[in-house]
């Protein structure tokens, strides 16, 4: 499933661009890890039914314990034994994702574990997760695609990983333009369909047209997202 995260777009160039797995010096190391090759029985078992009935299936602790633990120890011979990182369950009853937890989570090491079937036994979140994140109010068939989701977010903020640093400071809810919504943009041609780019951005008027970036900035919030202009009162 991570073939799509890894050998395409923005993670995928920023790992074919020198930063590799397993380099301790790597700015970006990612590496994914199956619990089934961890297991102790033949048919490497990693689900079982849950104590009290109900439908579906629920991983097992051990085997996803033995996969966290051989995960330390072996950042660990990268990093002098001495390798710390948070685990993070994903979860749809977890923490909510957004730029600034990722902003955050930047400087960190961090261990995604993904969640299947009915979900994961809790005493494997008690001893061993920090923390659960969620990338939405809904439930998905497993954490896979959250932890995709959340992995290209992180990437596009490291240093060096778009073509074009400023494109991060542009985003929606990035601290340079205060948390709001990006603004329209608009390319080539000048007029489609009858609809004309606004002429401001035409000018050559730098001032004006960060003016111009900004009311709109504001306006798309109030119109798309009043919950964040909320926040700052």
């Amino acid at each position: 499933m991570f073939f799509a995260l890894t050998e395409h777009g923005v993670v995928g160039r920023a790992l074919s661009a020198g930063k590799l797995p397993g380099r301790a010096n790597s700015n970006i190391d990612f590496r994914v890890w199956n619990p089934r090759d961890f297991t102790e029985d033949k048919h490497k078992t990693v689900d079982d039914r849950p104590y009290g009935g109900g439908p579906g299936m629920l991983m097992m602790a051990k085997p996803l314990a033995t996969t966290i633990a051989a995960i330390r120890e072996f950042r660990g011979g990268f990093d002098n034994n001495n390798y710390r990182a948070k685990v993070v369950y994903l979860s749809p009853q977890g923490r909510k994702v957004n730029q600034t937890l990722l902003g955050a989570a930047l400087s960190e090491n961090i261990i995604l574990l993904c969640g299947r079937y009915e979900g994961v036994d809790q005493r494997l979140l008690d001893a061993e997760v920090d923390e659960e994140w969620s990338i939405g109010d809904y439930v998905l068939s497993g954490g896979e695609i959250a932890a995709m989701a959340v992995v290209d977010a992180l990437v596009r903020l490291v240093p060096g990983s778009l073509g074009n640093s400023e494109s991060v400071n542009q985003d929606s809810f990035s601290e340079q333009i205060d948390g709001l919504l990006d603004c329209p943009h608009y390319t080539r041609p000048e007029e489609y369909s009858g609809m004309a780019v606004p002429e401001v951005l035409l000018s050559g008027d730098h001032g004006a047209i960060e003016q111009w970036r900004r009311e709109q900035s504001l306006i798309a919030t109030e119109i798309k997202r009043p919950d964040l202009l909320n926040k700052k009162d």
